[in-house]
């Protein structure tokens, strides 16, 4: 399956021939997910803001050669590829799978995205995805991840999810996948993901899954 080795979120493909070497098996891309769930005024979910931060090797490649050395990348700077990040995203549902009472919820097109350089020289991508459709709180459920695991998500430890403009006594609930079986594991190999149907859906296996509960 060719996709599996097209750049996901704005990777070029100078990258992949320099990483194969080194990457025989998926993933080949990592992520560090904080995400916000954000309320109406009336209570109800509108949107889901990510912030991804990539893993150093993805990092290192986007800022070599770009901007005055020695100072970090502005959103400014990074604005075009911020750009085809996310376009790129629209083929897998911009990696954003959500339920309300087990019903998959529709999203629009996303909105305020942005990619800069931190610190530490890790490179953050930010993006809202606005419902079509805000839902209620209740019994409301999100993943987020790659389907072919090209890319590997991982929510952050310490702040995973938070809220923006939650009414009183919303809660969230974090569950982390079930580990793959040492024979499952052994199959993920370059071959297993290109004998992969159209449509498969691998990466849920891996995903940890966000409850949000409100009153």
């Amino acid at each position: 399956m060719r996709r599996l080795y097209r750049l996901r979120l704005g990777l070029m493909a100078a990258f992949i021939i320099g990483f194969a070497h080194i990457a025989m098996a998926h993933p080949h891309v990592w992520i560090t997910g904080q995400e916000q769930v954000i309320f109406g005024p009336n209570g109800d979910i509108v949107a889901i803001r990510h912030a991804w931060i990539f893993d150093e090797m993805y990092s290192a490649f986007v800022t070599e050669g770009v901007g005055k050395k020695g100072q970090l990348l502005t959103k400014a700077d990074l604005a075009p590829l911020a750009k085809s990040n996310v376009e790129d995203l629209a083929e897998f549902d911009y990696f954003t799978h959500a339920k309300i009472h087990s019903v998959k919820v529709e999203f629009g097109e996303p909105t305020d995205y942005s990619l800069e350089e931190r610190p530490d020289k890790l490179v953050v991508l930010r993006f809202t995805m606005p419902l079509k459709t805000p839902v209620s709180a209740k019994l409301f459920s999100f993943q987020v991840y790659d389907p072919t695991y090209f890319v590997a998500f991982e929510l952050d430890k310490q702040t995973p999810v938070s809220f923006v403009n939650a009414p009183k006594g919303c809660s969230t609930n974090v569950s982390g996948a079930k580990p793959l079986a040492a024979e499952e594991s052994k199959k993920l190999t370059e071959s297993f993901f290109s004998g992969l149907s159209p449509g498969s859906d691998f990466g849920v296996k891996l995903a940890s899954a966000v409850i949000v509960a409100c009153p």
